[in-house]
């Protein structure tokens, strides 16, 4: 696991993104998540609500949320409160704040979920350099289903390329269904490289340095026009706090 976390730190450092499959992952944690754990952590995100706030007036995207405070030592949720970004990052949806449905206390206290934490927790405190066992990082985390039908594409990133505004990210599928596309592109914010790749199976899993690069996905369409079709999607994001 060290060596792992290490490859994927230097990685962040150097690229401003690392990638890694969904069976990279589940042997980076040693644990199994298929089976039985990960069918009832998978199956919430069939309650998302209903995101009201997209300025294009669609209704493909649900989601649900929750925000953390994470220390060397500690996981604590905060008291549930609004989404917000502002137009320099979201210049499409932020600038106001946004209510969510918070993420139920079965999904926060979920193994697999703790798991994940724990892995972002590791990764992201070694890719900082924090020598302060004190910090404390406000960590949000969002639950997303894009979906897909014959009236409109999904827009996994309505805002196009951006950065979040936070210090780190972690993009990590749960599932695909029926849909094609959805493919992540970073582009280097200094020498402007680009990198693109389809997030496919459970689990494949992209870190990023937001101070380092550039994000977004592209539109996902339906591959069979009779059935809709979706993407959910797992985000975590942490900034420090002051």
């Amino acid at each position: 696991m060290p060596n792992d976390i290490s490859a994927i730190t230097h990685e962040l450092k150097t690229l401003g993104f690392s990638f890694r499959s969904g069976s990279q992952i589940q042997n980076i944690v040693n644990e199994k998540f298929f089976g039985m754990k990960f069918e009832r952590f998978s199956s919430s995100w069939e309650t998302l609500g209903i995101d009201r706030y997209l300025a294009d007036g669609g209704r493909y995207r649900r989601r649900r949320f929750a925000v953390f405070q994470i220390t060397k030592n500690k996981i604590i949720r905060k008291a549930h409160q609004p989404h917000y970004q502002s137009r320099d990052f979201n210049p499409v949806n932020g600038g106001i704040q946004r209510h969510f449905l918070p993420i139920t206390n079965m999904v926060g206290e979920h193994p697999v979920f703790l798991n994940l934490i724990e892995l972002t927790r590791k990764i992201f405190f070694a890719a900082s350099n924090t020598n302060n066992s004190s910090a404390k990082w406000h960590t949000e985390v969002h639950q997303f289903r894009v979906e897909a039908n014959n009236v409109e594409l999904g827009l996994p990133t309505p805002e196009g390329m951006h950065r979040d505004g936070v210090d780190w990210v972690c993009v990590l599928l749960i599932k695909r269904h029926n849909v094609e596309s959805g493919v992540t592109q970073i582009i280097d914010c200094d020498n402007k490289e680009r990198s693109e790749f389809i997030l496919e199976n459970p689990f494949d899993c992209v870190f990023l340095n937001d101070h380092r690069v550039h994000h977004g996905v592209t539109p996902i369409s339906l591959v069979d026009k009779n059935s809709d079709g979706f993407r959910d999607i797992l985000v975590v994001t942490y900034k420090e706090e002051n």
